[in-house]
């Protein structure tokens, strides 16, 4: 029987090599996270506008999501003693707030994407237990991060996600690139490898590479291991499970949708996107839905005066299942999903490809 690996990072072991991938506005918390944990895997928390539901939201929103962030964490620990990391994108106003926030709670790790973190707040980072992972899609990205951080923190992340152009949500790349082959994740994984292993050399550490984006079977997960990776980050599969935080509505939208639904969207964190036509984007794609006013300035990177529309009012929305006022971003092959079922029941067809696979 040929064994899945598993995942080490720094004294982190998870028993497979499957991270959830963060899902933020509310469709990866507590339960989604706690659940993936309990299957040996690392289950992630997304932090961007996670104090939504929170009453002083709309008047203190900074503190309503460092708030919702630590009852998050603390409900997921009670759920599970697996490992537990939290998504938090650097684009946002609060990031150093909610890093912080998330190393105080004890986080087990924390990934940074939507950007790159590098004018991180003043960590010992040698002295903390929690470890962290940037997500990058490409050698280049990954170069700058490892070298900034060599130089200003003289330490470098624990780990890697290396997301390729099939993600869903925000994509780190151009739209032409987008389907371009020089893009895909199998030509940018072994060469961000290649480029992080100086550093490994220098600093005596072993960093694991995390593939992620657009991978979906347990067949997948083998390839992107043979390829070099120590894992794989998946986002896509587990919003059709019961235990996804999301309103239904939103986990149907993926089953019910077809190949030619998955569309490319600009997003005014400054970055295109992958989400499912819907009767908003509809209107936004006709100038209807400018926003007026800002009420949070959640993002360093929106200006409301030029953004398209307000992003998050469309994803509270669609994680409450009003899809005619939002959307759901979801990856390339969201449109194979045909039913919901458990983490469990996912997990282990995911395993029983693997092992076919060989």
């Amino acid at each position: 029987m040929n064994e899945i690996p598993t995942l080490k990072i720094g004294e982190l072991e998870a028993k497979i090599p499957i991270i959830q991938g963060g899902m933020s506005v509310g469709i990866s918390l507590s339960g989604l996270a706690s659940a993936v944990a309990n299957e040996g895997g690392i289950g992630v928390i997304g932090a961007a506008g996670i104090g939504m539901f929170e009453a002083d939201f709309d008047t203190n929103e900074k503190e309503a999501n460092k708030r919702a962030l630590k009852k998050e964490i603390r409900k997921a620990r009670k759920m599970t003693k697996g490992i537990i990391g939290v998504n938090i994108m650097v684009a946002l106003s609060d990031f150093n707030e909610l890093l912080i926030t998330a190393i105080q709670e004890g986080i087990d790790i924390v990934f940074m994407g939507a950007g790159l973190p590098l004018n991180l707040p003043k960590l010992s980072l040698e002295k903390i237990k929690t470890k962290f992972a940037p997500i990058v899609s490409s050698a280049r990205a990954a170069k700058t991060i490892f070298n900034y951080w060599s130089k200003h923190y003289n330490h470098i992340p624990d780990a890697l996600v290396v997301e390729g152009p099939l993600a869903g949500g925000h994509l780190g790349f151009k739209k032409e690139q987008i389907n371009d082959p020089k893009y895909s994740l199998e030509k940018i994984l072994p060469e961000v490898i290649s480029t992080i292993k100086p550093f490994e050399q220098k600093f005596r550490k072993q960093i694991p590479v995390i593939a992620a984006g657009g991978i979906y079977t347990g067949k997948d997960i083998y390839k992107f291991i043979k390829m070099g990776a120590s894992g794989v980050q998946m986002a896509t599969r587990f919003v059709a499970t019961h235990e996804c935080d999301a309103d239904i509505k939103f986990k149907e939208a993926y089953i019910k949708c077809k190949k030619e639904d998955l569309i490319i969207i600009d997003s005014p964190v400054g970055l295109p996107g992958r989400a499912i036509k819907s009767e908003f984007l509809e209107k936004v794609s006709n100038g209807f839905k400018k926003p007026i006013k800002c009420l949070w300035k959640c993002l360093k990177t929106c200006d409301f005066r030029k953004a398209p529309y307000c992003i998050a009012h469309a994803l509270t929305n669609a994680k409450k299942g009003i899809l005619s006022e939002g959307f759901a971003f979801a990856g390339a092959n969201a449109y194979r999903i045909e039913k919901i079922t458990s983490v469990k029941e996912l997990i282990e067809s995911l395993l029983k490809e693997y092992q076919e696979a060989f």
